[in-house]
Parts: C-alpha cells; sequence; structure tokens
C-alpha cells in the first residue's frame, strides 16, 4: 500500500503530525463541506482503502469519528453512510447551531486578540478569493472553517466539539434542502460580524450571525440536490497527488 503520507504532498500544516486516520478523517469531512459528498452516499471501506492507500482498519477509526459527529451513519453489516437529515432533523440542527453560534460569538468578543482577529479577516479573504474565481466548494468549505476557528478563539473545547458536528450538518442540510440559484455571499456578512468582533460589540455581534443564520435557513427547502456518490471521483485529488 501506499504511504497515506504521499496524499496532498506538501500539505505539511495538515498532514506533518497527523496519524493516518486523522488525514482520512480530514479528507472525509473536507468533501462534506465542500458539499462533495452528498447525502446518502455510501462510504464503501474498500474503495476508500484503495483510495488513501490504507487498511479497512483506518478507514473504520475514521468513520467511527465521523459516525460520533453524526455526519456519517455506521449501519451494522450494511456499512456506512453519510448522513441524510429529515426535513424535522434539519430544522432541530439549525436551532442547536443558533444556540451554538450565539454562544460562541459571545465568548469570542470577549477573547478575541488583534491577531486571531486578523486571522479571521484574512480567512474571509480567502473565500472571497474562492468563490471570485469560481471554486465554490473550496469556498463553501472556507465559510464552514471561518465559523470553526470561531468557536476555536472561544476557548471552550465543548462548543468546538458542538460546532465541528454541526458545520458539516448544515453542509449537508444545504446540499440535500437549499433552493434556487447556488448563490453565495456569506463573506460579506462575515466582514460585519469581525468588525463587531474587533470592536467587542457584542449585542451587534450577535444580532450579525443571527441575522446571518436567517439567511441560510431561508434558503432551505424540501428540493433536494442531488451530487455524485462516486468516491473515487469525489477524491480525485488524493489519487492524483499520490
Amino acid at each position: 500500500m501506499s504511504q497515506i503520507s504521499e496524499i496532498k504532498k506538501g500539505d505539511t500544516k495538515r498532514d506533518g503530525k497527523k496519524t493516518q486516520d486523522d488525514i482520512v478523517y480530514a479528507h472525509i469531512f473536507d468533501a462534506i463541506l465542500e458539499q462533495r459528498l452528498s447525502p446518502g452516499t455510501k462510504l464503501n471501506e474498500e474503495s476508500l482503502g484503495e483510495i488513501f492507500g490504507v487498511s479497512r482498519t483506518i478507514i473504520r477509526r475514521a468513520l467511527s469519528r465521523l459516525g460520533y459527529e453524526q455526519v456519517v451513519v455506521l449501519r451494522p453489516n450494511r456499512g456506512a453512510v453519510v448522513a441524510c437529515p429529515t426535513i424535522e432533523e434539519a430544522r432541530q440542527i439549525v436551532f442547536a447551531r443558533r444556540v451554538v453560534e450565539k454562544a460562541v460569538t459571545e465568548l469570542v468578543c470577549e477573547n478575541a486578540q488583534k491577531k486571531q482577529v486578523e486571522q479571521l479577516r484574512q480567512m474571509v479573504r480567502d473565500e472571497q478569493a474562492c468563490f471570485d474565481r469560481g471554486d465554490r466548494g473550496a469556498g463553501i468549505r472556507l465559510s464552514g472553517e471561518f465559523h470553526l476557528l470561531l468557536a476555536e478563539i472561544a476557548k471552550n473545547p465543548p462548543l468546538l466539539s458542538f460546532q465541528r458536528s454541526l458545520v458539516s450538518l448544515c453542509s449537508l442540510i444545504i446540499a440535500q434542502y437549499e433552493s434556487g440559484a447556488k448563490s453565495h455571499c456569506s463573506y460579506d456578512e462575515h466582514f460585519e460580524l469581525i468588525d463587531a468582533i474587533a470592536a467587542k460589540d457584542k449585542t451587534k455581534a450577535v444580532s450579525l450571525m443571527m441575522h446571518h443564520l436567517d439567511h441560510i435557513e431561508e434558503k432551505l427547502s424540501l428540493d433536494d440536490e442531488i451530487a455524485t456518490d462516486d468516491l473515487k471521483a469525489i477524491f480525485s485529488n488524493v489519487r492524483n497527488s499520490r
């Protein structure tokens, strides 16, 4: 089998000190954030093992972590699939996201340092650049990672753990239920939010965050967005780098 260190060569920041299952987990997590993995996609252990050049034991560990975060459903004797939230589950997830985001935003306003504020700004500039060049998947991923960075700055590990699950689940919900054209202007709202955080204006920051979540929820409908379930196509970037 190929060494997993061959995955995404040069990505030392991410892969340098990670275990094999950490790396597989991260790639699958990113594929969910970028909406390259559609809800309900079967995650065949043999195919994933071939793609990543690792044993099925490593794949199972990664899938187990994703199962714990509820973005993957582990079915006894039938394998794992990407979660496919129902409409009611989607509403519950969005509600939970509101609760967590409010707490995170308040803590970020209290804890954010100038260096972290600039880190947030750079992430949103990168997000905007992705959308400007038509790389929607990477833009969506960075949009989700922006919210994860906020949770890190909040300095509350349980909230960060909840946020990882909620952000990835919301990406699945958007892929499954978003209606209309695939427009995206989250970076404008993110910039406004950062300004409020920099000013330590907790009331304004929370209001902006709730407004941001309103926009996400308003785009949801019963119409499914169908994406490919071809694992080799989804992870073609990994295969091409090996």
